[in-house]
């Protein structure tokens, strides 16, 4: 199959795609995703930086609780894998023998609050009840969740009774469930529990769930439903038209974070339990109202503002201020990638989040800098200077990549990629003493493993050989365009950060940045390495030296990079490569052509009935989070005109799509400020 005819399929795929999506989805407000359709399903995830809930389209259930950064091995002689939760989120309903599922509910709809991160699904139960599920990852309690109920019976009085289910994982080990009722004077406390262990036994799990009721607490009884499954059952007698409410409250705790896991989960529900049900839901919607004063708003077209909302608000999701941690391309929607962190963060996902949250960016660079110690030993290992990343990085810091993956041993430029990260910060926020404690001492260990790293060639110049790049249909090669430039770059940025502090730099970085090779095609265009030869490339490589590198600036050169290597992207390629042609576009002042990738960037990969985000248009792993940092660096460095520069961020040049009327990017950098660009 030809480029072109593959672009022809891909055209027809994303066209059936958009109308599938569109026609199982009602668009209501920008906020709210709405659909009444599960015939063709993929959920997505409420999460808050430390747990994320897969929704199921059955009514009351959870598909899966991903943990984030929690790992064990993936198999006996594998590499780690993120664990999922023991789940705690489900709920069964038996109304006179029947159990509610979906085959047997009329007026089903699902909708996913992203202003309040709230996901609710409503339904008829035959004609016995109308029932209403909104579930919560608590931003304000990071280890717990909830599902707060309504249930409102139709055509006459009804016992309904309920079961709230604990299932673990088949494959752990060392499997114990329980119930008790705790009794400190007046309070009484029943928890369901199970506790185990991961299962090549690096993790105890622990998770306990409650109800929490608004009138008095019936008559709880358990129910042992196999040795990964049991469940807390109530019976309640409803009166015909008056709602009834509770919530299903639970934690998921592991030895990761806690010493005690098991008593620390019970106290995250007791806690709920007693008084504070109402004081947790509006804790999260504060912390996410503060969240939402990094937004963007687009008016005139309600998909695309849906669309970059949803994008963003999985970033928020997956994120957090005060973890350390970083995001994985899946962030807390699947084990994809087994939960490991790539250049997906630094270079896609980070950009968005540095300028709309700076306490969330200082979260990701500390993942980073509190693993440097481990990359200087990888450095080392293979007989080089400075720091040395690790491609695929998980809790340990030392390489996580198969082994039989070319990328962990080859793929060098997440060194650089890291540094750029590092002192982009710098560059937002001007903290001086970050600088010298921190930022400076990652800058100056990944200049080092660069000068380490390069050779010097007869003529002077200085190649960097025998790596995997951007493209990684390529291995093996010589002076990568985008190794070279990343590599270039942060040498350049380690530079200035050493006489920012008034320090003096190594001689060498300033001298070898301005050697690497870079090679070229008679025509002027940029070689994607020094013997690529016009093969399809796997997702932008060279393309990247103009946008985010500013290495190629020249109109005419970007125009001629494009015009090269747009057609080279492999259909199957990830997501992001055409967000990046669409800012250069933008920033070239096309913006018909700008917002057409802008779309092609993520339309193909939309799945019903949400629109959540696949890798690639012939994939189904969302929620695929470096493609939302794609999408939304399309909108604030393309069309908005955003740049991240030694000044700050500064405002370049606009340039707006015909079918949105205005774009308005709020709480931007530290000083929160709001842009507004109007057709």
């Amino acid at each position: 199959m030809t480029v072109y005819s593959r672009y022809l399929y891909l055209f027809i795929f994303c066209l059936l795609i958009h109308i599938g999506v569109n026609a199982q989805t009602r668009q209501g407000s920008g906020w709210v995703i709405e659909t009444s359709d599960y015939s063709d399903y993929t959920g997505v995830s409420i999460a808050n930086g430390r747990i994320g809930l897969l929704p199921s389209k059955e009514p009351g259930k959870t598909k899966a609780i991903i943990l984030n950064h929690v790992f064990d091995k993936e198999s006996k002689y594998g590499v780690s894998k993120v664990l999922l939760g023991i789940n705690f989120a489900n709920l069964e309903i038996v109304i006179k023998g029947d159990t509610l599922k979906t085959e047997n509910c009329t007026a089903w709809t699902q909708k996913l609050d992203m202003k309040k991160a709230a996901f609710t699904t409503t339904c008829r139960f035959k004609n016995y009840a109308d029932f209403s599920f909104t579930s919560y990852a608590l931003r304000g309690m990071p280890y717990t969740g909830m599902i707060d109920v309504e249930i409102t019976p139709l055509l006459r009085n009804l016992k309904v009774q309920v079961g709230g289910q604990i299932v673990c994982p088949n494959e752990y080990k060392n499997v114990e469930s329980g119930f008790r009722v705790m009794q400190d004077l007046d309070a009484r406390m029943p928890v369901l529990q199970t506790v185990a262990d991961s299962p090549f036994g690096k993790h105890h799990m622990a998770t306990s769930a409650t109800f929490i009721f608004e009138e008095e607490t019936p008559e709880l009884k358990r129910n042992v439903k196999g040795p990964f499954h049991h469940e807390l059952v109530f019976t309640k007698d409803l009166k015909k038209g008056e709602k009834y409410s509770f919530a299903w409250a639970g934690a998921v705790c592991t030895s990761q974070n806690f010493d005690d896991p098991k008593s620390e989960s019970e106290r995250m529900v007791v806690f709920q339990l007693l008084g504070n049900k109402e004081s947790v839901i509006e804790r999260h919607q504060k912390l996410w109202e503060e969240l939402w004063q990094g937004d963007i708003v687009i008016e005139g077209d309600i998909e695309s503002q849906q669309d970059v909302r949803l994008a963003l608000y999985h970033l928020y999701s997956f994120s957090r201020d005060d973890s350390n941690l970083s995001i994985a391309p899946m962030g807390l929607s699947a084990q994809g990638y087994n939960g490991h962190v790539f250049w997906d963060t630094e270079l896609w996902m980070y950009p968005p989040l540095l300028v709309f949250n700076q306490d969330i960016a200082h979260s990701l660079l500390n993942y980073r800098f509190h693993r440097l110690e481990k990359a200087k030993k990888k450095a080392a290992n293979f007989g080089y200077e400075g720091a040395m990343f690790p491609w695929e990085s998980d809790d340990t810091g030392e390489e996580a990549t198969p082994t039989w993956a070319l990328t962990g041993t080859f793929e060098h430029h997440i060194t650089a990629d890291i540094g750029i990260a590092f002192w982009n910060y710098y560059r937002v926020s001007k903290d001086k003493q970050w600088l010298k404690e921190v930022g400076f001492p990652v800058l100056k260990e990944v200049a080092d493993f660069w000068v380490s790293r390069s050779v010097k060639n007869e003529d002077g110049s200085y190649s960097i050989n025998n790596v995997v790049g951007a493209n990684e249909f390529y291995h093996h090669a010589d002076d990568n365009a985008f190794t070279n430039g990343a590599a270039k770059t942060a040498l350049e940025f380690a530079v200035k950060a050493a006489k920012e502090l008034d320090l003096s730099p190594n001689s060498q970085w300033s001298k070898i940045s301005k050697a690497l090779c870079f090679h070229y095609f008679p025509s002027g265009a940029m070689k994607e390495n020094r013997t690529y030869n016009g093969e399809v490339i796997k997702q932008a490589d060279v393309n990247l030296l103009a946008y985010p590198l500013n290495i190629v600036n020249k109109p005419e050169d970007i125009r001629r990079d494009l015009a090269y290597y747009e057609p080279k992207m492999a259909p199957e390629g990830p997501a992001m490569s055409h967000s990046v042609l669409a800012v250069l576009y933008a920033r070239l002042g096309e913006a018909d052509k700008a917002f057409e990738l802008f779309k092609r960037a993520y339309e193909p990969n939309k799945r019903p009935p949400f629109g959540a985000l696949a890798e690639s248009a012939f994939s189904h792993n969302p929620y695929f989070a470096t493609g939302a940092g794609g999408m939304l660096q399309s909108v604030i460095f393309g069309f908005a005109g955003l740049k991240i520069t030694d000044e700050g961020i500064i405002q370049g040049s606009t340039c707006l799509p015909k079918q949105w009327r205005s774009l308005t990017i709020k709480g931007i950098g530290c000083d929160k400020k709001t842009y507004v660009i109007e057709n």
